[in-house]
């Protein structure tokens, strides 16, 4: 899959699907230890969709199988956060995805992004591609977390607004403000307190594939 950013005609952007033998080749980043993910990849077939200008990692959207009532054990600060609804998840079926963090503009396994990439649509390339590929593997549903609509916030948490998710036919099951984001977004400086609840309001956003089999 090939998606124009608005670079020149030799950079266009490819996608796909991670597999096991990008382990140790890829940034890999808060996906947790090589065992630990070469054992999801080969449950679910992979781990993440990966993006490329050429030969170069650009950007990534992880993901996982989804694990009803999942809680993180530390907050936004732990990768499990993208999976723990607080309770406010509907009952879904077993081979459930579920959308973890989005990486554009990443070119190495650092905290460093690339502005260069970002606001050219690429995280809706990955979950564009995301989408495909779970109806194509047999996927029932996909479930996500949905990051504020405020750029800085998206940004600081490398999530897609509830509009992206709406686009693409994901219903919203629950919204809510998180105490501890709105806290970390503050301290940094992403949103003042008077841009508070929404600037710190997520969403529990689920599509539902059984229709595309």
């Amino acid at each position: 899959m090939t998606c124009d950013l608005g670079m020149s005609a030799s950079q266009h952007i490819t996608f796909r699907a991670m597999a096991a033998s990008d382990v140790g080749s890829v940034p890999v980043g808060c996906m947790g230890e090589p065992d630990e993910l070469q054992a999801r990849i080969a449950s679910l077939g992979s781990a993440a969709i990966l993006a490329f200008e050429g030969d170069r990692h650009v950007g990534q959207l992880q993901f996982r199988r989804y694990i009803a009532g999942q809680r993180s054990p530390n907050s936004i600060w732990d990768p499990l956060y993208w999976m723990d609804f607080d309770g406010r998840a509907p009952t879904l079926p077993p081979s459930t995805i579920s959308v973890f963090c989005y990486h554009v503009g990443q070119l190495d396994d650092t905290d460093d992004r690339d502005s260069r990439y970002f606001g050219r649509g690429l995280g809706a390339g990955l979950l564009d591609h995301l989408l495909e590929w779970a109806a194509s593997t047999g996927a029932a549903a996909i479930v996500a977390k949905a990051s504020p609509s405020l750029r800085p916030v998206m940004g600081f948490m490398g999530g897609q607004s509830v509009e992206v998710y709406e686009e693409r036919g994901f219903q919203i099951v629950a919204s809510w403000s998180d105490p501890d984001l709105a806290e970390a977004i503050v301290e940094r400086g992403l949103a003042t307190t008077e841009q508070l609840p929404d600037a710190a309001t997520v969403s529990c956003c689920v599509l539902n594939l059984s229709g595309s089999h």
